[in-house]
């Protein structure tokens, strides 16, 4: 694996779930973070500064490929786009282009072609990276590094240190699984003896004051905690 890419995280979009499959398989072999989701819409939700690339179909039911390439660029974001499509026609190539694509490949496609391909576009756009760096965002959930504090469609959520610690820890490492005693050694360091339950707790409190993301911490029975976007509810009250 490549190590180089373990900082890249690639959202592949597309509405047949063995493409999603095949792509994140092979992406992850080549070392990136691959997230996916099998609708414009859901891609939205999960769509976050942290992503530096999107393989995105052109053809599905609902939002297509273009119009959410086209809704991102209106709305200022500029992350590097490939489209993924069956149309091979000059006048869909063009319009991927026009609606602010990068690249363009036609299904079927190698493996190689789509790693090649990914790698050439990541070379043409620097990373965000150290512009955002102080900012985590997912969907209107920001946290701010620097000031330590979080917000939620703009309002300010009141955390505990040790809360803020722990949702930094979990949303910074999306969808990595940590223990309670992990999380004890990063979120608690050394402030005294605490026992493992108050993990517990604490998660507890937080996810009640996080609302629609209470459900993206997750509890993998017998390993620990983990943050899953794609769990955001935002139905609730």
């Amino acid at each position: 694996m490549e190590t180089k890419n373990e900082h890249i995280r690639i959202l592949v979009v597309d509405d047949e779930a063995d493409i999603c499959e095949i792509l994140q398989f092979n992406l992850e072999n080549e070392g990136y973070h691959v997230d996916t989701a099998d609708s414009a819409e859901k891609a939205l939700r999960i769509l976050s500064p942290r992503h530096q690339l999107i393989l995105l179909d052109v053809m599905m039911g609902g939002i297509s490929g273009f119009k959410l390439a086209d809704q991102l660029r209106k709305e200022g974001n500029q992350i590097p786009v490939i489209f993924l499509t069956a149309r091979n026609t000059e006048n869909d190539m063009l319009t991927g282009f026009t609606v602010g694509g990068d690249d363009y490949i036609a299904k079927p496609f190698s493996i190689k072609e789509v790693a090649a391909r990914v790698k050439s576009v990541l070379k043409r756009f620097p990373s965000p990276a150290k512009e955002t760096s102080n900012l985590l965002q997912i969907n209107d959930l920001v946290i701010d590094t620097r000031t330590k504090t979080i917000s939620i469609s703009g309002v300010r959520i009141e955390l505990t240190k040790t809360e803020y610690n722990i949702l930094l820890l979990l949303v910074e490492n999306e969808g990595e699984i940590f223990s309670r005693t992990e999380i004890l050694d990063r979120a608690w360091g050394n402030d005294g003896i605490v026992l493992e339950r108050t993990v517990d707790v604490h998660i507890t409190r937080l996810r009640k004051k996080i609302g629609a993301y209470a459900d993206c911490i997750v509890n993998r029975t017998g390993y620990g905690y983990m943050f899953n976007a794609t769990y955001y509810n935002n139905g609730a009250t």
